[in-house]
């Protein structure tokens, strides 16, 4: 059975998983709940971390080096049992190594090293990414956490996504999980996009480039959460209609284009790493006080 590592702070504790090391929840001091329960009758994750693939791959496959390997949407890093390799009061590391059945479906060696720590109010979730093989390694890496719509204590009241840089960027509409082809004119308005589960009647809303490194996820005189993003070009955000969630999903990899092939080198935004080489990439996220 998974194990669960509790680290808190003055203002904050979160609750994460050995399976997938992912978060299962954010609660402040005061009691209030900000991340999705994973109720299953809509969606049973919380904040998984999407690697070696993000998004969905055509037919499950990826080629490698010419040949085809089984793999899910999003990949196996969030359905496997990761290792707690270090935990202080205020942070836990996970880490999940290369073992035979991740070579069967993803054949290097690699360390996928996630971090969750708090300072404050705020949270960051850190991963590294490390080739400890001899050959190049291409993968995508992204992050899937689930937060609470309405906001604690805001039913009832408009919510926003808003991005710090006022940008309108360009949306990239999705085809049985696969990218079609352009951008389609942006639903941010100077930056601003009111939230109505209208705009996810047709899947998430992918945002290949252009949304900035911060933005605010707020409810019209109620709280509001500020991300920050580094190393992750991508933004998506995407909920199932009538749910009460809103994911908001920071990326460096995209699903292919539709046409395109199955090579997960020319997957949009692929990362590749010569050996020994190391990525990193995070995100935080400052709630209320």
């Amino acid at each position: 059975m998974p194990s669960l590592t509790r680290i808190e702070n003055h203002a904050l504790a979160i609750e994460v998983s050995s399976l997938g090391a992912e978060m299962q929840r954010v609660t402040s001091r005061d009691g209030r709940n900000w991340l999705w329960n994973g109720d299953a009758a809509y969606w049973n994750g919380r904040s998984p971390i999407l690697f070696p693939i993000v998004g969905k791959a055509i037919d499950n496959r990826v080629g490698i080096g010419g040949k085809a390997y089984e793999m899910n949407q999003h990949g196996f890093a969030r359905r496997s049992e990761f290792t707690l390799a270090d935990a202080t009061e205020t942070a836990c590391r996970y880490e999940l190594t290369a073992s035979a059945a991740t070579r069967a479906v993803y054949p290097f060696d690699f360390r996928l090293s996630l971090t969750h720590a708090l300072e404050g109010h705020a949270l960051t979730v850190e991963t590294v990414v490390d080739n400890l093989g001899d050959e190049a390694m291409p993968f995508g890496l992204g992050y899937h956490p689930a937060f609470v719509w309405p906001l604690p204590g805001a039913e009832g009241r408009p919510h926003m996504v808003s991005l710090e840089n006022a940008a309108e960027p360009g949306l990239s509409t999705l085809d049985g999980g696969l990218r079609k082809p352009g951008l389609f004119p942006s639903p941010f308005k100077d930056g601003h996009l009111v939230l109505d589960h209208a705009l996810f009647a047709d899947d998430a809303l992918v945002f290949p480039e252009g949304a900035g490194d911060v933005l605010t996820y707020a409810a019209e005189g109620g709280p509001t959460l500020r991300f920050r993003f580094e190393n992750l070009p991508n933004l998506a955000l995407w909920t199932k209609p009538g749910a009460p969630f809103l994911c908001i999903e920071p990326w460096h990899g995209t699903a292919p284009m539709v046409g395109d092939g199955d090579a997960l080198e020319t997957r949009p935004y692929t990362m590749t790493l010569e050996p020994g080489g190391s990525a990193r990439f995070a995100f935080s996220v400052e709630f209320p006080l």
